[in-house]
Parts: structure tokens; sequence; C-alpha cells
């Protein structure tokens, strides 16, 4: 296998399939002496996000279906509940 002349290398596809690693996935490489590894990069996550997440659990103040939060989504009325 050789490198061309922009600097790349094709992954061979049974190391892509046993890594899992599938088109735009983010990879990192390491150095240890004359030897380069390469993984897949941990994902980080957005500690905004998470607060935001944080914040808003356990806020609702009523039960909802799902009908009714995707009619609340989509701007329909929601309908009513059978009730047995």
């Amino acid at each position: 296998m050789q490198i061309t002349s922009k600097g790349q290398v094709t992954i061979p596809l049974h190391v892509r399939t046993r890594l899992g690693l599938l088109p735009h996935t983010e990879v990192e490489f390491e150095v240890i002496g004359d030897h380069a590894r390469i993984r897949k990069t941990k994902p980080v996550s957005s500690k905004r996000g998470s607060r935001a997440l944080e914040a808003l659990r356990g806020a609702a103040d009523r039960r909802m279906s799902t009908d009714e939060i995707m009619a609340l989504t989509r701007g329909d009325v929601p309908r009513k509940r059978k009730t047995k």
C-alpha cells in the first residue's frame, strides 16, 4: 500500500468493517515510536446540551400521549384521548 502525493492511504475494507469506520467517522492518530495507531475519536458530549436537558427533566406539568406531542410539533389540534 502506498501513500498518495496528498498523504492519503486507503484503509482496507476488513479493517474499516472491524472498527466500524463508516464514511465521515472522525479518527485520531497516535504516534508511538516508529508506529502510528488509528482509532475512532470518542464523541464529545455537549455540556450545554446536557445542562439544558437536565434543567428540563421533570418540568412537564402533565403527561401527554405520543399523538398529542406529534400534534403539537405539527401545529395540529390534538385529539382527545379515548377513555374506557
